[in-house]
């Protein structure tokens, strides 16, 4: 969005997804709350794995116990919501308004049933359940009294400790030991695989679309140059000595994981090859290839491991 020009004919569906996905983190954030203290179980977040046909399913939150596992399906939605028995689809009335969704109880209880050919596959046997949460506490959910599911299976994240006891008492046998259990979430964690995409060919933008530049982090224009050691802005005069950090991270998320000397250049409007060569050498990147055709590489873990996040 940072690098996006205002008037892009794409805009506006990036800005309605960038608002799916913070509802969604914010949603198993809210969550987060109610998972504090459970002494028993291990926790794994936002796991996708392969169904081995070539596609992926996602779980947002595995919980592990020596008797039994527990998938949590979040959804924040606001409004009323209507889980509709007959046609399967989640219904949401907010400002006289309607819309449908996919039913999430369809979707949980299909990472069950992927998750049980996982653990049948290495000889696991434990109860798989599943819930769905709903995070937003003045979320209204109404659904049919013979929709035994919706009934049994939906809640929202405030009842979470108290669905999770019922399941102590309904599941008391130990099926799992504790070596058990990390040896399985060490496999289901090494089976993981994240979802990285093309964002600019998933939105089909040219490359040549991005706005370049060394962006400012007080007024938000790309007008920082490089002045006696550090980043200056042109518009408001602040300075940040690690302005290119970001910038290379936009860089990673955008275009590409590795990175060149030139290419650093032309990205952050840069002239001199010794300094760009000074900024990429001092972060301690790793890299590849010769002196004259160095490629250094980028990394979501570097940046993690920089604590330096994108977030601001």
């Amino acid at each position: 969005m940072r690098r996006l020009p205002g008037t892009h004919s794409k805009r506006a569906l990036i800005e309605n997804d960038l608002i799916k996905r913070r509802a969604g983190f914010r949603g198993e954030e809210a969550v987060d709350y109610f998972l504090k203290d459970l002494a028993e179980f291990m926790i794994l977040k936002d796991i996708r794995l392969s169904n081995g046909y070539g596609g992926f399913y996602q779980i947002d939150v595995l919980l592990l116990c020596s008797n039994f596992l527990i998938i949590l399906e979040i959804k924040n939605i606001s409004g009323t919501i209507y889980f509709d028995p007959t046609f399967n689809q989640l219904i949401q009335s907010k400002h006289e308004n309607e819309r449908g969704f996919l039913d999430p109880l369809i979707q949980a209880e299909r990472q069950q049933k992927e998750l049980a050919k996982l653990l049948a596959d290495r000889k696991i046997r434990t109860p798989i359940e599943y819930l769905v949460v709903i995070s937003n506490p003045s979320t209204v959910i109404k659904t049919s009294s013979y929709h035994k599911m919706a009934l049994e299976k939906v809640l929202h994240a405030s009842h979470l400790r108290e669905r999770i006891e019922k399941l102590k008492v309904k599941y008391p046998e130990e099926k799992l030991t504790y070596r058990e259990i990390r040896k399985l979430s060490r496999a289901i964690i090494k089976e993981h695989t994240p979802a990285n995409y093309n964002v600019l060919k998933y939105y089909d933008i040219d490359i040549k679309e991005i706005i370049t530049g060394i962006q400012c982090p007080a007024c938000s224009r790309f007008s920082m140059k490089r002045v006696r050691g550090t980043w200056k802005c042109s518009s408001c005069q602040s300075a940040d000595k690690e302005a290119h950090i970001r910038t290379l991270h936009d860089y990673l998320l955008l275009i590409s994981s590795s990175i060149t000397n030139q290419q650093f250049r032309e990205f952050t409007h840069l002239s001199s090859s010794n300094i760009a060569k000074k900024l990429l050498t001092g972060m301690k990147l790793p890299y590849s290839g010769s002196f004259k055709d160095r490629s250094y590489q980028l990394s979501a873990d570097f940046f993690e491991g920089l604590h330096f996040t994108g977030r601001k």
